[in-house]
């Protein structure tokens, strides 16, 4: 049903708009009709313009001082007191001051100061506002919220701190907040890998890179936290045993929003868990499947792993390709592909850019009817400084480079996470620098992809993945009906060093002889004596492939 006027103005002598304007162009983006009066309105104009037009909602503009606002509003109510237009729909804009001399005013059913995100705005003009459990029709499955956001992405953030009392605590202020969508819990390490195993818990390790989940009410209690504000969803990490069951125990708890499955991580290989590299593919992949039945969402958080050891950015495309491939050949039907910026540091932006855009060209030629890609970016960690002011300018500029990807989902890291663990004050704090970030390039981004440099880089990953991938898959006997999802063949992947990383060294299961450096931005396998750059094919001659 077609929606009626906003009309919208500055009152008075004020003849800031641009405020004014913004309010409009989202009403219209909701299907309303936008009628603009103008800077500095009289208040009789202002009450001959609504008497003119009839509008469903009229927007007032002042940004002047509070001395001379709160007379003019005052004014302005008894005008339209005595025009009998009090029935109308009105708010109020300006500063922090303004806005809270409007809300003391019945005429105004909301005050903006500015301070509020974009979402909250749209909330208000869908009506939400009003109602009194409005929030309670924010959309609790991933595909749903990610359709009712559009144009803006998702906004994820992981949480876990030492203590559970302070983590429910923490969830609290996130979801009153209205910055976050989706968070992600961060579960300790015990947690993680022995949740089902209480007898092989170690109390000294306790709240140990997290928070420290002990009992299904644990994970209740947590999700009855994010029953509040904009009711975001939640999620956890999927463990390192027992994938399946924590998967269900997710489920039935915390509404899994989606799960994040790797394939050769989380194991023995990189000390997280109990499973070889074998077992842990077959885990994986058997945990995929469990999902896809259940119709839950997955992101295979697999390549960064490799980027933040070291690995060539050849190998982060593929092995995101493999992840991708792995997880349509389980029956995923919704799939997150993860971007992680900056991993391995070093990377100039036009490279990193080129990666990823490479990333996506790869798993985009496995979408169908039946396989639909999310795109995730996200800062990587490696990147940022400790120093606060220095890791506030990483964190915007790295989301302002994640724009040119258009992404669905936004994973935030908070400024301070070269540090310390963030307090929900921090994350707070990171939320309103990506919301002002990712609003800014929405109002019109520069095409970073057509830098010529970044479309041939971008080609060249390509091709040299599809290399890298068809020597995976040429490892497979001749009885394996799929070679890239094959267990066997894909971890030879590991131990014939076809996936290698320089931080695999000395490694149990790795080959470990990757040497790898920063080749003009872009991270490189290299020749150990010359240091120059090798391409895909004579690195896999090398290996006597």
């Amino acid at each position: 049903m077609a929606k009626g006027v906003v009309l919208a103005g500055a009152l008075g002598e004020c003849v800031h708009v641009a405020g004014v304007l913004s309010f409009l162009r989202l009403a219209e983006q909701e299907g309303y009709q936008g009628v603009f009066l103008g800077p500095a309105v009289s208040v009789t104009d202002f009450v001959a313009a609504i008497s003119k037009h009839q509008p469903e909602l009229v927007a007032v503009g002042y940004r002047l001082s509070p001395e001379t606002g709160e007379p003019l509003l005052q004014e302005f109510t008894r005008a339209i007191d005595k025009a009998g237009l009090s029935r109308g729909r009105f708010c109020f804009g300006g500063t922090p001051p303004l806005a809270a001399i409007a809300r003391q005013i019945p005429l105004f059913e909301r005050a903006f100061s500015g301070e509020e995100s974009v979402e909250e705005v749209i909330a208000y003009l869908r009506g939400q506002a009003i109602a009194k459990k409005a929030a309670e029709k924010s959309p609790q499955t991933f595909v749903e919220r990610r359709r009712w956001k559009y144009p803006r992405p998702l906004y994820r953030h992981h949480f876990g701190l030492p203590y559970l009392e302070d983590t429910v605590e923490g969830v609290q202020q996130l979801a009153e907040s209205g910055l976050l969508d989706v968070v992600s819990l961060g579960p300790d390490q015990d947690a993680q890998e022995f949740f089902f195993h209480p007898e092989k818990q170690d109390p000294r390790r306790k709240g140990a890179g997290g928070v420290p989940i002990r009992s299904a009410e644990d994970l209740r209690r947590l999700y009855k936290a994010s029953r509040r504000g904009n009711y975001p969803l939640m999620r956890a990490y999927a463990g390192t045993q027992d994938l399946v069951r924590m998967a269900q125990l997710f489920r039935e708890t915390i509404n899994l929003a989606w799960g994040a499955i790797p394939l050769y991580w989380f194991n023995q290989m990189d000390g997280r868990g109990p499973m070889s590299v074998e077992e842990s593919l077959a885990a994986h992949q058997e945990a995929m499947a469990w999902h896809a039945r259940h119709q839950i969402p997955v992101e295979c958080n697999e390549p960064h792993h490799w980027g933040m050891r070291d690995a060539s950015d050849t190998i982060y495309v593929a092995t995101s390709y493999l992840g991708a491939y792995n997880a349509k050949a389980a029956g995923v039907r919704h799939y997150l592909s993860q971007y992680m910026f900056d991993c391995p540091a070093g990377l100039s932006d036009k490279m990193d850019l080129a990666k990823m855009l490479a990333t996506r060209d790869m798993i985009e030629e496995l979408q169908d009817d039946s396989f639909y890609i999310f795109h995730q970016t996200r800062s990587g960690l490696l990147g940022y400084p400790p120093e606060e002011n220095a890791a506030r300018a990483q964190l915007a500029a790295s989301i302002y480079l994640q724009m040119a990807l258009r992404p669905d989902v936004i994973h935030v890291v908070a400024y301070c996470e070269a540090d310390h663990a963030a307090t929900p004050q921090e994350i707070v704090a990171s939320l309103r620098m990506a919301h002002h970030v990712v609003k800014t390039a929405l109002q019109g981004l520069p095409e970073m992809t057509l830098d010529p440099q970044i479309q041939d880089r971008r080609a060249e990953l390509v091709s040299e993945a599809k290399v890298l991938l068809d020597a995976i898959a040429g490892l497979a006997p001749a009885e394996a009906r799929d070679p890239l999802t094959h267990v066997p063949t894909l971890a030879q992947a590991v131990t014939r060093g076809l996936l290698d990383a320089p931080q695999l060294k000395n490694n149990r299961y790795a080959l470990g002889r990757s040497v790898t450096g920063i080749v003009e931005g872009s991270c490189r396998e290299v020749d150990p004596k010359s240091g120059k750059p090798w391409d895909e094919k004579s690195r896999l001659t090398l290996l006597g492939l």
